[in-house]
């Protein structure tokens, strides 16, 4: 089977058209990366380069990674490009045996590397791995302007982040139960900010990087999607508030837990 004939290769495409309408992903901004099922990889295979580019370093170990195939955008790719240029927009690695290297086995058809956050995003995902048993398969990261706004006026604390955008639609606290986590600025694309991560992935499954962004976590496209979509909503809502002179009356902890019984999620009791 042809890359872009697979299932797994449209809901990337796809997700990423839907991304870039949201108006997340000036020029170059933003990525993507989505660990492949074995069976996915294998369909595929014929497809990739007879001759795979050299190994690179990735400047990191993650043995729990040994292998593995990833779909990833590209460095400096736009993804207003990916959905029409999808193979010099995107690539598809292969990890080595220990974890430590990889290669171009497809795509990137012009020249280039994939995302220069790849560090991040494999490490995250090797803790999403664990801590969701394997079901975790994409790790996204995007600019949305209203998160990064209120970077700027609300204390970085997971505390104050989850309850304020829990307090602006009800179904916050039903999507991300867990809450959000909140990093102060980092130089993006390094180790420091995906260890960072890391440390706040165990918990969470979104982490807002102060003035810069969102970075992401979820089983599927459509999860990953949805999660981005209603932080980047409930930010809007908080935005509007704020401006309007703030909250009037809010939503009771108590009011929350009941919410937390009736749809049977494990809200984070220390936001309460």
């Amino acid at each position: 089977m042809k890359v872009l004939d697979s299932e797994f290769a449209k809901g990337f495409l796809g997700m990423a058209e839907n991304c870039w309408k949201m108006g997340w992903h000036e020029r170059n901004g933003g990525n993507m990366s989505y660990r492949l099922r074995p069976e996915e990889a294998e369909s595929v295979r014929e497809d990739f380069y007879a001759e795979p580019k050299p190994w690179t370093p990735i400047d990191a170990s993650i043995p729990s990674l040994a292998g593995d195939f990833f779909m990833v955008t590209g460095s400096g790719k736009f993804f207003q490009n990916t959905l029409r240029e999808p193979e010099d927009a995107t690539a598809i690695v292969e990890l080595d045996d220990k974890g430590e290297n990889y290669r171009i086995v497809w795509g990137l058809v012009n020249g280039g590397r994939p995302t220069s956050e790849l560090p991040s995003h494999l490490l995250n995902h090797a803790v999403k791995i664990e801590a969701t048993g394997g079901k975790n398969r994409v790790i996204y990261h995007c600019h949305p302007a209203n998160v990064i706004a209120l970077s700027y006026v609300l204390p970085l604390e997971d505390a104050v982040w989850s309850r304020e955008l829990w307090d602006t639609m009800t179904e916050c606290p039903i999507i991300f139960p867990a809450g959000v986590g909140v990093l102060e600025w980092e130089v993006p694309g390094g180790r420091a900010i995906g260890l960072k991560s890391c440390e706040k992935m165990k918990t969470y499954d979104v982490i807002i990087w102060a003035h810069h962004g969102m970075f992401c976590a979820g089983e599927s496209f459509d999860m990953a999607f949805g999660l981005a979509h209603t932080v980047d909503k409930a930010a809007d809502i908080l935005v509007k508030i704020i401006s309007m002179g703030g909250r009037k009356r809010s939503i009771s902890s108590d009011d929350f837990r009941r919410l937390a019984k009736d749809f049977n999620v494990d809200l984070n009791e220390k936001f309460l």
